[in-house]
């Protein structure tokens, strides 16, 4: 387990990731990798219904171990400031979450997947933007061949690519909110549940008095609708574990495993089409990611070894 003092994703780059870190983090990247085939499981239930389901039934789990971690202290007490940043950051994952669902239940899984390639790179230049942080020349170049690809998907398919466009900046927007709420990553979920979760429910509700709603159609439907919470809360958390024991930049690549497994789903099991341009526009962005992350591991290598030698400690060496 990694020491209770140290920062989340800090580590020796020298060192072999701890391996309970690894299987964290990659068991959250699979099964987000995996939810193309999940979400189309619970039609006919709407793309709607399916967000307050899945925002309502994560509310629930998170109360339940947020009470079993005794951490309603966590809750109480925050400024006015962070319950507006949490606001913030609660709409923009629903956007994110309803956005998401919608494209993979709407033939757009490839689409989807782009999005979350982009991320890591739309983080990048929200940190320029909006924290006023400075791009090494690599990440320039990366930055610049993504801005191309999405103009050749444009040009080459006739359409803007809206979902992906639309997934990495809600992402990437929603992290750069969490990053200044002061909340571990369950008291987080749930305070964002506590305001997302009654309009929800309110919905649900309103969808089943008026007759729409497919909740109690079958139980097997039934029971998926409820899965949506556990489904939604349980790669989040081993996501949190992995990030506590993994340096950033191990962290940093595992996250593709994400949007290959989703690429591979739409294009080997729901034959989504790929005309050239769309396979232009992908190795572009999959050559932006390549610079991007290999400039990312050197300047994280690089800088262990620097703090290494400030400490006075030897330094193993790296190709």
């Amino acid at each position: 387990m990694a020491d209770e003092g140290a920062p989340a994703g800090v580590a020796d780059p020298t060192a072999r990731p701890p391996r309970s870190g690894l299987v964290a983090a990659l068991g959250a990247y699979t099964l987000w990798g995996t939810f193309p085939a999940f979400w189309p499981l619970l039609e006919p239930a709407g793309s709607v219904e399916i967000l307050a389901h899945r925002i309502a039934w994560t509310l629930v789990g998170m109360l339940v171990l947020l009470t079993l971690l005794r951490g309603w202290s966590q809750l109480r007490g925050q400024t006015w400031r962070t319950w507006v940043i949490i606001t913030g950051a609660s709409v923009l994952i629903t956007v994110n979450w309803g956005v998401y669902i919608w494209g993979v239940t709407h033939d757009r899984v490839v689409e989807s997947a782009l999005g979350y390639y982009m991320n890591p790179l739309v983080s990048v230049v929200l940190a320029v933007v909006v924290l006023g942080e400075r791009l090494r020349r690599v990440q320039w170049v990366a930055v610049g061949i993504a801005t191309a690809a999405v103009a050749v998907l444009w040009a080459g398919t006739g359409a803007l690519p809206w979902v992906s466009l639309v997934l990495a900046f809600s992402f990437g927007f929603y992290g750069l909110l969490k990053k200044r709420v002061p909340l571990a990553p369950v008291a987080g979920l749930t305070a964002e549940g506590f305001l997302l979760g009654p309009i929800a429910i309110g919905y649900l509700v309103w969808l089943q008095a008026v007759g729409t709603g497919t909740f109690g159609h079958g139980t097997a439907h039934t029971l998926l609708l409820i899965s949506a919470g556990p489904v939604t809360a349980i790669p989040l958390l081993l996501f949190a574990a992995g990030a506590r024991r993994l340096p950033l930049a191990t962290l940093g690549l595992l996250q593709y495993v994400n949007p290959t497994l989703q690429f591979g789903w739409g294009v080997l099991v729901e034959h989504e089409p790929m005309p050239p341009a769309r396979w232009i526009g992908f190795v572009l962005v999959w050559v932006a990611l390549g610079c991007f992350a290999v400039d990312g591991w050197r300047a994280h290598r690089r800088e262990g070894r620097e703090r290494s030698a400030a400490a006075g400690q030897p330094t193993r060496s790296t190709v």
